[in-house]
């Protein structure tokens, strides 16, 4: 088994290929609790978002008898959004929201060890640099704006003055560019979500690996149990009082189990949420006037992004496709044509260094991609009444685990949001047909 520590010091690329070597000599139920019959609340999704509702749940009830269970369909996370993210986190988005949210994930991060204990993110705090051309410079500075007022600390930066701090940059077509100065950058989120897990099983959460394959209902027409297969041919229900759907890219579907979306009234407004299939190249150049160690996260107009990866001269690099480029999702594979046709000539334009690169290894992840609006739903189900949501958040999710699980617990345990009010970001929004969308943001 890889060791934490060793995977820590690792570049991300190297963590992502260990963990692939680990994963395939890992039995599927070596870590997994027992199925109970019953619990206060299951949590479907042990990713990210899950597990922080793990944890926020138990740490707040540790002098009481709430019995928490996540069930996790992947036991091994081989294809979990939440570990084959870049582990970006910023607050260069439009929403106030995203950007509060992601506040509070970059204090969370940086503050690590006062959450989860003796755990290491391995965080870079580079920030990111966003490029616009004279189209999206307006928007960028008013996007700058009420991301200062907010508490991000930005600053805009012409042409010049960028060539000037990012000499290896050409700003050809640039007309602006915004450089996050503190509280952004990246981390290793293996070792978040792993923080997240052992501090919730060290307050008393169980972690058992299974598949919801569908839902059991009492007289009422209230969400009573759920069925679980254990992936040995095995079925169970159990019974809970409350239910959160953090089932990431696969929520979607598990909605529709509970008849959300295939209903009458409330029930026939679906959760749009499904997996979009994204890829991670990790590059090297020998090119000269390479980007150097505090490089920023670098975010192209037409969404090609790059970062350092490491102390080896490594970079990961992509590139979301547009709506008639999208990749089918049966499977993992890395269509390397991609690269050649839609990431490199964009690096090779903006960075000169890179008009020679080598692909060093490379991956496939899933976004949990909401196909309303791009943007996280959050609460409770207006229907059923013991049913929470975290799920959709379109790739910047990884960033937003701490404050979302901290959300639904406040709604479980309080009835309220009692720090952050995300409100707006509620399943009402679908039925109203009002999306929150987010302006010249990749």
């Amino acid at each position: 088994m890889l060791r934490l520590g060793r995977v820590l010091r690792l570049p991300l690329g190297a963590v992502h290929q260990q963990l692939q070597r680990c994963q395939a000599t890992v039995a599927p139920t070596a870590y997994g609790d027992a199925l109970p019959d019953r619990c206060d609340v299951l949590i479907i999704g042990g990713g990210g978002m899950g597990a922080s509702s793990a944890y926020w749940l138990k740490s707040k009830t540790q002098k009481q008898k709430l019995s928490v269970l996540v069930v996790e369909r992947d036991s091994c996370y081989t294809s979990a959004s939440t570990v084959l993210s870049v582990g970006g986190v910023r607050q260069q988005f439009s929403l106030a929201e995203n950007i509060q949210m992601s506040l509070f994930g970059y204090d969370f991060i940086s503050n690590c060890r006062n959450y989860l204990g003796d755990v290491d993110l391995n965080l870079q705090s580079h920030g990111y640099l966003i490029l616009a051309s004279d189209k999206g410079a307006e928007i960028l500075t008013r996007n700058s704006k009420l991301q200062n007022e907010l508490g991000a600390s930005n600053e805009l930066l012409s042409p010049e003055a960028m060539h000037s701090r990012f000499p290896w940059l050409s700003t050809e077509d640039i007309a602006l560019g915004c450089y996050g100065t503190d509280k952004e950058g990246w981390f290793d989120p293996w070792a978040l979500l792993m923080g997240f897990k052992k501090q919730a099983r060290a307050y008393g959460a169980q972690f058992a690996n299974g598949e919801v394959t569908g839902f059991e209902w009492n007289p009422a027409g209230e969400l009573s149990g759920a069925v679980v297969s254990s992936g040995d041919g095995n079925q169970r229900t159990v019974r809970f009082d409350t239910c959160v759907l953090a089932a990431g890219a696969h929520s979607g579907h598990v909605a529709r189990l509970a008849k959300i979306g295939t209903g009458q009234d409330l029930l026939s407004v679906s959760l749009p949420v499904e997996p979009r299939k994204r890829y991670v190249y990790v590059i090297n150049t020998q090119g000269r006037n390479c980007p150097g160690l505090a490089t920023p996260l670098t975010i192209d107009p037409n969404g090609t992004y790059f970062r350092r990866d490491g102390l080896g001269g490594n970079f990961l690099c992509g590139r979301s496709p547009s709506d008639d480029e999208e990749p089918e999702c049966d499977n993992l594979d890395v269509d390397h044509g991609y690269f050649e046709s839609n990431v490199w000539p964009t690096l090779a334009a903006r960075v000169p260094a890179f008009e020679s690169v080598k692909v060093q290894s490379s991956w496939a992840g899933y976004y949990d991609h909401n196909c309303f609006d791009a943007n996280g739903v959050i609460g409770r189900h207006p229907h059923y009444k013991n049913l929470y949501i975290a799920a959709g958040f379109s790739g910047h999710g990884i960033q937003q685990t701490p404050a979302v699980g901290r959300a639904i617990s406040e709604l479980i345990l309080e009835g309220k949001y009692k720090t952050l009010d995300l409100s707006r970001m509620g399943f009402e929004r679908l039925v109203a047909q009002q999306r929150m969308l987010e302006v010249n943001i990749v």
